[in-house]
């Protein structure tokens, strides 16, 4: 889209089709209808079409619409309460991942996420130990009271690594690696980005010491714990 709208145009009939759209802010999803026939003649040329949603986004993601008083209900005196469909980490993540992979003309603002500082040079030597990795922060942005920081991962062996977020040291909301698995060290496929999800705080004040709940490790088999060596990636 472009500024919040879509421009289609037809160069031949078009039988009916479903088109599913979706809301780059809220995740809510909008099913169109569309169809395409020649012109008659005379036939005045249609006029643009304004979806207007009259019911809010769900309060929590899978829930049902809520609707305005109710919402005001639930929220703080004072406060207004940030209506999502989909869940924070999965919109900070598909942002970093916009902003750092796609064209920055197609990276639609979200509002809310800002840009925030990162220390540099933040040791990450801990964050996958059981990896011949190389990690480095490359940028970090926030939104309501999530972090999400990109770090470039970078082979230094000659065998194929598999990536598993079980594996990460540290205590995170979720983890996200651009690619599965790393190629040897020197080959085109030796760097991916690994996207963290830290809650309260950014990524620094999330690594040792500092731990995650849930010791996700102890599932992992034990070939992976150790660093096991995984196949080619499939490029796209």
């Amino acid at each position: 889209s472009a500024g919040g709208a879509i421009y289609l145009r037809a160069s031949e009939p078009i039988p009916p089709t479903r088109l599913q759209l979706q809301d780059v802010e809220s995740g809510a999803l909008i099913l169109l209808d569309i169809a395409a026939e020649p012109a008659k003649d005379g036939q005045a040329p249609l006029e643009p079409v304004r979806i207007v949603d009259a019911e809010a986004p769900a309060k929590r993601y899978g829930g049902g619409a809520a609707s305005g008083a109710d919402e005001q209900a639930d929220a703080p005196a004072g406060k207004s309460v940030p209506r999502r469909e989909t869940p924070v980490p999965v919109v900070l993540t598909r942002h970093a991942a916009q902003n750092l992979y796609a064209p920055l003309r197609t990276v639609e603002p979200v509002a809310g996420i800002g840009r925030v500082n990162l220390r540099r040079g933040l040791a990450l030597d801990t964050l996958l130990p059981t990896l011949p990795v190389h990690a480095r922060a490359l940028a970090a942005w926030r939104l309501e009271d999530q972090w999400v920081t990109a770090v470039r991962l970078t082979n230094t062996s000659a065998r194929w690594l598999d990536l598993d977020p079980r594996a990460l040291q540290g205590n995170f909301v979720a983890a996200t690696f651009q690619h599965p698995n790393l190629g040897p060290a020197g080959t085109a496929s030796d760097t991916t980005v690994l996207y963290l999800v830290t809650r309260g705080h950014g990524l620094a004040e999330s690594l040792l010491p500092a731990l995650s709940p849930i010791d996700a490790s102890v599932n992992l088999p034990p070939a992976a714990a150790a660093g096991s060596t995984g196949g080619a990636r499939d490029e796209k």
